[in-house]
């Protein structure tokens, strides 16, 4: 069994390849290479530039308070930093709230979500329409008993949101999919783990920057060929975030019409893929919107922290690192994933 999923290149798309354990470091030289030789041999005007693969780790993390407060004035000293429970020497800080942003959103379309989809397709238009920036692109993916990539990658809000009119309740046909991110075999349930695990592998891993995976769902994983462990490992090697927003129909459920009662059965699966990658759980109830849900969800996206570090442990051989950050103020916690995998530049 295999999966794939469609490449995509569209001109001026960032194409530079790169994961959490690389950063290329341009250093410009033209003033060096003047003052060492004679103006007549110097370059008319290009600068001259060197490319440096370093092994830089980093690290997003969201810091909040005792009240659950996002925190977004911190300064470098506020944070230290541990790999196998080893202090790490901070090289790089920086508040992430310019630099490009990639979002995966990966909507639930199997038949408990078929009375929420019409809310799911209104509140995440608008989320585009807010959250997009310039430099920003997201793609959209829907998942049931298949996998379906809706729109690929763009920065246009209006694409995402006509991309989304192609929401429709899974039909759970045996064989291939329809869409360009198929799966094979059975007829299954809902394929959150193969849709969290292709997001992350086929088309975050190679992508530069902010890398966000938000999934809309209830968190039942009905027939997934990855395990949630795969998931996981998938996101923590891409550098990718995931946001899990925890949505169910209580009339699926079998809770009546009105209210939310009880709730579905995933929301700790979700908690775990999120608290492993840095992530949050947003829970969407009778108090709580999909519309305001989002907005929470934008702030915090655009309140992180980016934290780079070299480690001590110069071996990549594809071991599993654990990550702690540890806050000057013990009034505020920090939101980082738990580890990273110690691969090779290239590695895949």
């Amino acid at each position: 069994m295999a999966f794939c999923i469609m490449k995509h290149s569209v001109a001026g798309k960032r194409q530079t390849h790169c994961t959490g354990m690389r950063i290329l470091l341009i250093l410009t030289l033209a003033g060096a290479l003047c003052a060492q030789a004679p103006q007549q041999n110097a370059p008319p005007s290009d600068e001259t530039t060197i490319q440096v693969d370093v092994a830089l780790v980093n690290v997003l993390a969201s810091v909040r308070d005792k009240r659950g407060g996002l925190v977004a004035n911190l300064e470098k000293n506020d944070f230290t930093i541990f790999e196998d429970g080893k202090q790490q020497e901070i090289k790089y800080f920086a508040r992430e709230t310019d630099l490009p942003l990639t979002i995966g959103l990966l909507i639930d379309v199997s038949g408990s979500q078929r009375n929420l989809i019409d809310i799911e397709r209104s509140a995440a238009s608008q989320f585009f329409s807010q959250v997009m920036r310039k430099k920003d692109e997201a793609f959209l993916i829907s998942f049931g008993e298949e996998v379906e990539l809706l729109q690929d990658y763009t920065n246009s809000a209006r694409m995402l949101s006509q991309g989304m009119n192609g929401l429709r309740v899974s039909s759970g046909v045996g064989g291939f999919g329809p869409g360009p991110v198929p799966t094979s075999g059975d007829p299954r349930g809902t394929v959150l783990y193969d849709a969290v695990f292709l997001a992350a592998d086929e088309k975050l891993r190679s992508e530069v920057g902010r890398k966000v995976i938000v999934v809309i769902t209830d968190g039942v994983d009905e027939g997934s060929r990855k395990k949630i462990e795969d998931a996981i490992e998938a996101a923590q090697k891409a550098d990718a975030v995931i946001y899990s927003i925890d949505y169910f129909d209580p009339r699926a459920y079998g809770y009546g019409p009105f209210g939310f009662g009880g709730g579905g059965a995933g929301e700790g699966y979700l908690r775990r893929m999120s608290d492993a990658t840095g992530g949050h759980v947003y829970k969407v109830d009778r108090s709580h919107s999909l519309d305001e849900v989002f907005h929470e969800l934008q702030e915090e996206m655009r309140s992180q922290y980016s934290i780079g570090f070299m480690s001590s442990n110069e071996k990549r051989d594809g071991s599993y690192r654990k990550l702690e950050i540890r806050m000057a103020s013990k009034e505020l916690k920090a939101q980082v994933r738990k580890g990273y995998y110690a691969t090779k530049p290239d590695a895949r």
